[in-house]
């Protein structure tokens, strides 16, 4: 039904995120095949980031739903509003229609991607805070691109079948009924010279000096014995921004251990602590 429209769209690239070519071809290859694709990895790697590149380079709105642990399917579906309703009947000042009930209905963050008149991309951020059946019956609904508003006995069919990105940060295992309706790609840690290519495009005339030295430490840095949260990508990319914006910064005081602004790495006091006690006596 929808594939020769997944087949229009190729996504590359996008101003702000490097890509790679075995996550480029997993992206498309799931437009194709109309699957969603579940993304894994430590936190700050790009997951996120992803979606928001795919819906740039595509040109389609994104839609967010942030999963909570106490978040029940229906309302990422749709919400009926009973108590506004009430409130019309009470007191008769409202321009809607008490009677019909489709005015207080209001669509989530799926249901509004079904009624949308254009495709979007859907992301489903950190999918592994929900519990198993929450997962099974969501892809369910995804699988069908399909649900009921039992309130007013209406079946909703999506207009455009969004392209979907799941991410986990592997917190909790997921059922294999939802790990097999899932295509699949764990985003690795980059290396020091995929973060040089990540850093250059968020910071084009970077020093080299600066580069270098930013990122031999970051990776030291994230080595610390003890350290239980470790800097990822958005904290090194805030990190040289503090040090740009500093007038009277020099990178070579990097390599003496001279390290300022470390709680734009560091966000747990024990991790900061680690690091502020352990780096003056490091050489970079």
């Amino acid at each position: 039904m929808y594939t020769d429209n997944y087949l229009q769209s190729t996504f590359q690239s996008s101003s702000k995120y490097v890509l790679d070519e075995e996550l480029a071809q997993i992206v498309n290859i799931s437009m194709v095949l109309e699957m969603p694709l579940l993304l894994k990895g430590e936190p700050g790697t790009g997951k996120t980031m992803l979606a928001h590149a795919i819906a740039e380079s595509l040109d389609m709105p994104l839609t967010i739903l942030n999963v909570k642990s106490n978040m029940k399917l229906v309302d990422t579906l749709y919400q009926y509003d009973t108590l506004t309703r009430l409130n019309d009947s009470r007191f008769g000042d409202s321009t809607r229609d008490v009677s019909n009930i489709e005015d207080y209905i209001k669509m989530g963050k799926i249901g509004q991607t079904f009624v949308a008149d254009q495709r979007h991309v859907l992301l489903i951020d950190e999918i592994d805070k929900a519990d198993t059946d929450f997962q099974d019956d969501m892809l369910d609904i995804l699988d069908q691109m399909e649900f009921d508003i039992i309130e007013v006995d209406k079946k909703m069919q999506a207009r455009y079948r969004p392209v979907i990105i799941i991410t986990s940060n592997a917190k909790k295992d997921l059922s294999e009924p939802f790990l097999g309706r899932c295509n699949f790609h764990h985003i690795a840690f980059p290396d020091p010279d995929m973060m040089r290519r990540i850093v250059s495009v968020h910071f084009p005339d970077v020093s080299d000096e600066l580069m270098d030295n930013c990122i031999r430490v970051f990776y030291n840095l994230r080595e610390l014995r003890g350290i239980e949260k470790k800097p990822a990508t958005r904290e090194l990319i805030n990190w040289i921004r503090a040090l740009k914006a500093d007038p009277d910064f020099n990178p070579k005081k990097l390599k003496k251990g001279e390290l300022p602004y470390l709680g734009v790495l560091f966000k747990k006091s024990q991790d900061y602590n680690i690091a502020r006690e352990t780096t003056p006596k490091m050489k970079f």
